[in-house]
């Protein structure tokens, strides 16, 4: 267990850097200071005692990334409550699923996700609060929070009658192995796996980030002063922790773009807030590439001139000056996570000393499991596990050369699945060792590379997780579907591939040039019941029954990808 607290760190956090701008809505341009935020973290600390919450109740949470979602987490936790973030692309079952299976009792929302919530489906549910200015929306027996929220001023100012002050930004004691955080990787009843963090987990990480520095230069990642721009959800365990936790530790100023928007809007929104700090998923750098760098060197001059030694390494000069400068001009580093890199990306960046570092995490590890800085960083790996937090072997007879599964065991490892003991045990083993269904190899330094998955799981350009076996499982339910496998196609999309039921199609009297148009349906309707980052691009037909093991699984390993172009 760590000696530092992550409550005691914000507690200093919020007082010493009080006048700094910490929370910026981008495009209302509304900013709390930390002195506004630690108010109005106060305000709900106490309408959370009107409403009789208790350390470790649970208060869940939806909305687009902004000052009052991100208040909404910080109250939370500093008050000993659970938040329980939901990503706001889970489809209205999803999210009615994990209000009720996480037994929150308060909901914090986008008004517009109210619209899509009937308030029986979420019975335990004692009041709803807008995202907006923090009203209430709903109460469901009597009108005390309401009123409460309404003269919420009037409530301040009674328990802060000479005004708040730097004294009262305290928290009280909340152990380092207290549950804080349940984070859902699926949404769906069959699959639901709530990730309990403590306190402990979320230090790990921030304390982490706080000390991580350029071993070149000596300077500090995460600083007093230092300007990032969130565009990742921060319902998710990547962006929460270094878009929002580790920044809110040290002083930074965090300015909100809701989610991931147009390149255009992204590029406009780097210009006017010129960041210190990016995180990324490969997918935003890879656009960049292949639409801005690449037709510049595959055509006329410059693409003899990189052949030329010389002028080669001045172009390459030129070229990163142009793109440092697309990204505002003052990013001092770029952390890529969430999804593989292409490696045509990443040899590029890293030929032209773009200040790239890509990490390997889980929302198991809240997320971080490794990580190098910029001048350290390895072509092709993710970094240094974390020697001072984790453990990390490779199971596996010879690690640095033979691929086997990731272990991991330390600081940041969860304490396992909310009320899915079986889930639990497949990954947690009694010496205390995540399994990480990650495939990889690891040098002698410690340094990691994913060789694979032995997880089924795909990871969205968008860093989302997705699980196959949700989607084949609505599929296989549908018009002349035996079985059907979802693969990663690439470039951010997914494609299925579905066996029909031909003894049913006979019976139906439905001809084969007919499935096509079936499965084109099938299409749109499984479209309609998924999240917007899970949504298929085509069902391809597959002849035959896929190959499976004994046990009647699939054997996915002999379904490539490249299947699906055909």
């Amino acid at each position: 267990m760590l000696q530092e607290n992550l409550i005691r760190i914000y507690e200093t956090s919020f007082r010493e850097n009080r006048e700094r701008p910490a929370l910026t809505d981008y495009f209302k341009e509304e900013t709390f200071s930390y002195y506004e935020m630690a108010k109005e973290i106060a305000k709900l600390h106490l309408l959370f005692k009107k409403a009789g919450i208790k350390q470790g109740d649970k208060i869940a949470l939806i909305g687009r990334n902004n000052p009052r979602w991100c208040i909404t987490y910080i109250g939370t936790i500093t008050y000993g409550a659970v938040i329980v973030p939901i990503l706001q692309d889970f489809t209205p079952a999803d999210i009615i699923h994990i209000v009720n299976h996480s037994e929150s009792r308060l909901l914090f929302l986008g008004d517009n996700f109210w619209d899509v919530i009937e308030e029986e489906q979420i019975r335990q549910i004692e009041a709803v609060f807008s995202l907006t200015d923090f009203h209430v929306i709903y109460e469901r027996e009597g009108k005390a929070l309401t009123k409460f929220q309404h003269d919420i001023l009037k409530n301040y100012r009674s328990k802060y009658p000479r005004g708040f002050s730097l004294n009262d930004i305290k928290y009280p004691e909340i152990p380092n192995d207290s549950v804080c955080l349940l984070n859902y990787t699926s949404g769906t009843t069959g699959y639901s796996k709530g990730v309990m963090l403590t306190v402990n987990n979320l230090t790990g990480n921030v304390v982490f980030a706080r000390s991580a520095v350029n071993t070149q230069t000596g300077q500090r990642y995460f600083q007093p002063g230092g300007r990032t721009l969130s565009f990742l959800p921060l319902a998710h365990a990547y962006g929460c922790a270094f878009d929002f936790l580790a920044p809110l530790a040290v002083g930074g100023h965090i300015t909100l773009l809701g989610r991931i928007p147009s390149p255009k809007i992204l590029l406009e929104a780097m210009g006017v807030v010129k960041p210190t700090i990016i995180c990324c998923v490969p997918m935003i750098l890879e656009k960049v590439y292949r639409k801005q760098v690449l037709p510049m060197l595959e055509k006329g001059p410059m693409s003899l001139a990189m052949k030329i030694p010389l002028v080669s390494a001045a172009i390459c000069t030129v070229i990163r000056k142009k793109l440092m400068e697309a990204f505002g001009g003052n990013v001092s580093i770029f952390i890529v996570g969430g999804a593989p890199m292409n490696q045509e990306t990443e040899a590029f960046l890293m030929r032209i000393k773009f200040p790239i570092t890509i990490g390997y995490g889980m929302t198991e590890c809240a997320p971080l499991i490794s990580f190098a800085p910029d001048n350290e960083f390895k072509p092709g790996s993710c970094g240094r596990y974390l020697s001072e937090l984790l453990e990390v072997r490779i199971d596996s007879p010879d690690p640095a050369h033979t691929a086997g599964e990731i272990l991991v065991r330390g600081e940041h490892v969860m304490t396992g699945y909310y009320k899915n003991e079986k889930d639990t045990a497949k990954v947690l083993d009694a010496e205390g060792w995540l399994h990480t269904g990650d495939m990889g190899t690891m040098d002698p330094d410690g340094t990691l590379y994913i060789r694979g998955r032995s997880k089924t799981m795909i990871l969205s350009g968008s860093g989302q997780n997705i699980y196959p076996e949700e989607i084949e499982d609505k599929l296989n339910n549908m018009y002349l579907v035996l079985e059907s496998l979802v693969l990663d196609a690439g470039n951010g999309r997914l494609k299925a591939l579905a066996v029909p039921d031909y003894e049913q199609a006979e019976a139906e009297g439905v001809d084969k040039e007919e499935l096509p148009a079936v499965m084109e349906r099938n299409l749109i309707e499984l479209n309609g019941l998924l999240a917007s980052y899970e949504r298929i691009s085509e069902i391809a037909i597959y002849p035959t029954e896929f190959e499976k093991t004994p046990k009647r699984s699939i054997k996915r390993y002999l379904y490539n990808p490249a299947l699906l172009a055909k």
